[in-house]
């Protein structure tokens, strides 16, 4: 089953370099047209050129194919809007978004500033919202979507020195979920993709040899797929170095302890058994979670 993109349109966020530069040239090699949006700041987010971006669409030119270059910054959703008029301007339909710019400002939470908390949650997260927002109505309208958010194991799982960009990135799973189900009505598909690759913003973090595997190219099949006509819904995706792992949040089946003056105690003790995994669900919606609460509270009543 070839996997193809002739004919749809897709806008890629922070795809002047690294992980976007990859997403970009990969959609259009498969037939998309691309609008390459970039700031064209430092990773920490500071400045701003359309250079890089510009760079990427003469790449995807010069191999055959169709782009359009875009300097928005994603926290503005004035220049966000301007963005996607820009791509209905030129193609007249958003097929594909790829939300994938970012930037970071690592420190310890204790080191950390509000603002490069604030900041970091605000080109993630909201970056995210902004463009997501945009092509909502266009999707909703054509009854066809494919959003792909990226998340990354340091919001799934935590990683030293990131609580800034770990709680955005986890922010960004909980978006997906709601999306992806207000969504399925009209066929917009929405999915994470939790990338290691080495790329501009991980350079400094993992030795030569490491940074050689985790090419960005090897991300980019996972996001292939996640984008693709046939794609998913709600899934997480794991991608690095060419191996592919899907991450689930789930619920295990709890314990019924009622109500009443000993419960904490009853609870501290019986945490072992709450938290053992057999027969852990991964929830269709939020709503499993009380109707499991409900089912068990009702049964013990019974």
């Amino acid at each position: 089953m070839a996997v193809q993109f002739t004919d749809r349109v897709a806008i890629v966020t922070g795809a002047g370099g690294g992980l976007g530069r990859a997403h970009a040239l990969a959609l259009a090699a498969r037939g998309a047209k691309v609008l390459v949006n970039d700031l064209g700041g430092t990773r920490d987010g500071s400045g701003a050129s359309v250079s890089a971006a510009q760079a990427v669409v003469d790449e995807i030119r010069a191999a055959g194919g169709e782009a359009i270059a875009n300097g928005a910054s994603v926290t503005d959703p004035v220049a966000v809007q301007a963005m996607v008029d820009q791509a209905m301007q030129a193609w007249g339909r958003v097929d594909i978004l790829i939300n994938n710019a970012g930037i970071l400002r690592d420190k310890s939470f204790a080191k950390m500033s509000l603002d490069d908390f604030r900041l970091v949650v605000e080109v993630h997260l909201m970056g995210a919202v902004n463009c997501t927002k945009a092509v909502w109505p266009i999707m909703n309208e054509r009854k066809y979507g494919r959003i792909v958010m990226t998340t990354s194991s340091s919001g799934l799982y935590g990683n030293f020195g990131q609580s800034n960009y770990g709680a955005a990135k986890m922010a960004l799973v909980g978006l997906m979920q709601t999306l992806s189900i207000e969504g399925a009505k009209n066929d917009i598909r929405v999915n994470c993709l939790a990338p290691t690759a080495a790329t501009r913003m991980t350079e400094d973090l993992m030795p030569p040899a490491v940074l050689a595997a985790l090419q960005p190219e090897a991300v980019v099949p996972a996001m292939l797929v996640l984008a693709s006509e046939d794609a998913p819904t709600r899934a997480i995706a794991c991608a690095g170095a060419g191996t592919f792992e899907a991450a689930h949040i789930t619920l295990t089946q709890g314990l019924h302890l009622g109500l009443d003056a000993q419960t904490p105690e009853r609870l501290a003790e019986a945490w072992p058994r709450v938290s053992d995994r057999s027969g852990e669900i991964v929830p269709a919606s939020g709503s499993a979670q009380g109707s499991n609460e409900i089912g068990k509270a009702m049964a013990a009543r019974g």
